[in-house]
């Protein structure tokens, strides 16, 4: 009777409560599931389907990856010149007429040198007055002036160069030995020299992931694929107002759930990191209690979440599984085989209510 009570209250109980997660069994052919995402700027509940991983779907993501990267802006040194702007100090010197010339000559200070051009591009000079020069190469402020003063002087000869560039500026931020500010001057400023100028990159930055703001958008830029593959559109050239972004590798991970060896949280290292690797770091998964047919890569993709599946017990699987890219914050989750759930809630529940029962029995003088 007492073998029989304890059997027919296991059997009693909801197979659900066995097994959780059940509900994203591929034997239950569950295509999508509710989950909290983003829209329209609101928090609300929608429906992420669960994409099967497979060769379409890797050559879908990897097309789409190059797309991204070749929407960059195009790097094109040759036809970039100084554009003179506001705050630049600039020394015109004008050959024959020491009167237009800076007093004291070569014994003034920088600091004191020169003209500086006002907020508005302008740029005075004795006889012309007021020029514009804002916007203007080198060679155009040069051939403009020329003109202006030989409405008074004969063979006009000068020459124009800036003494402080103070117009153009790119910020430096983030895992970088000096971050700052860079002033831009006649040499074009690509992400590689900004990075040179701020001493180099520490040694937790993600070089695979560096960000670049400009005119309100952001572009991702894979610096170690300039380094490491001699990828030249990676380098771009900054513009004034631009922000380098170097962030911290410290946080792109993978974590490890469900039957895997070991449960952990994997470091991406140097910006690539497979399905295949990921379960070989985590020491793979035992065919004896996991259910192979059922690895889930879950994406929370800024609050727009994506759900991968993977049938390793297809002969093609670990090929697809070593194509299959994992990105930071994913979490890898291997699914438990149907007698390991059961195994372990009988474990669970066997030791209390076998006690619970001989109590029982006691006190009836069972």
């Amino acid at each position: 009777m007492f073998k029989l009570s304890l059997l027919s209250l296991i059997l009693l109980l909801p197979a659900c409560s066995l097994t959780p997660g059940m509900n994203m069994k591929a034997e239950n052919n569950l295509s999508e599931l509710e989950v909290p995402m983003m829209k329209n700027g609101r928090m609300t509940k929608g429906k992420t389907p669960i994409v099967p991983i497979t060769a379409d779907l890797i050559i879908e993501r990897e097309n789409a990856r190059l797309k991204t990267d070749n929407n960059l802006p195009p790097v094109d040194i040759s036809k970039v010149s100084y554009k003179i702007g506001p705050q630049d100090r600039l020394q015109v010197t004008v050959w024959e007429h020491p009167e237009l010339n800076d007093p004291g000559g070569e014994r003034i200070t920088p600091e004191l040198a020169g003209k500086v051009v006002d907020d508005n591009g302008d740029l005075y000079y004795p006889y012309v007055g007021s020029i514009h020069v804002g916007g203007k190469t080198i060679t155009e402020a040069r051939t403009e002036l020329t003109s202006e003063l030989s409405k008074y002087f004969k063979k006009v000869k000068l020459d124009i160069r800036v003494l402080s560039f103070q117009s153009h500026r790119a910020a430096i931020v983030g895992e970088v030995k000096v971050p700052g500010v860079q002033s831009m001057n006649e040499t074009p400023l690509t992400i590689s020299e900004a990075i040179s100028h701020a001493g180099g990159v520490t040694g937790d930055a993600d070089m695979s992931n560096v960000a670049l703001a400009r005119d309100g958008k952001s572009y991702k830029i894979d610096v170690l694929a300039l380094y490491a593959k001699g990828n030249s559109t990676q380098n771009l050239l900054l513009k004034d107002g631009d922000v380098l972004y170097i962030p911290d590798h410290r946080d792109n991970k993978v974590l490890m759930l469900g039957e895997v060896g070991r449960q952990q949280a994997l470091q991406i290292n140097k910006g690539k990191m497979s399905l295949a690797q990921a379960l070989g770091e985590a020491y793979g998964f035992d065919l004896n209690t996991s259910r192979p047919e059922e690895i889930y890569v879950i994406r929370p993709g800024d609050m727009n979440p994506e759900i991968f599946h993977l049938n390793a017990g297809s002969p093609d699987a670990m090929i697809l599984g070593d194509q299959f890219a994992l990105q930071a914050h994913d979490t890898v989750f291997v699914g438990t085989a149907g007698v390991t759930q059961w195994s372990r809630v009988l474990n669970q529940i066997l030791p209390g209510s076998f006690t619970s029962m001989m109590s029982l029995a006691a006190t009836q003088g069972m």
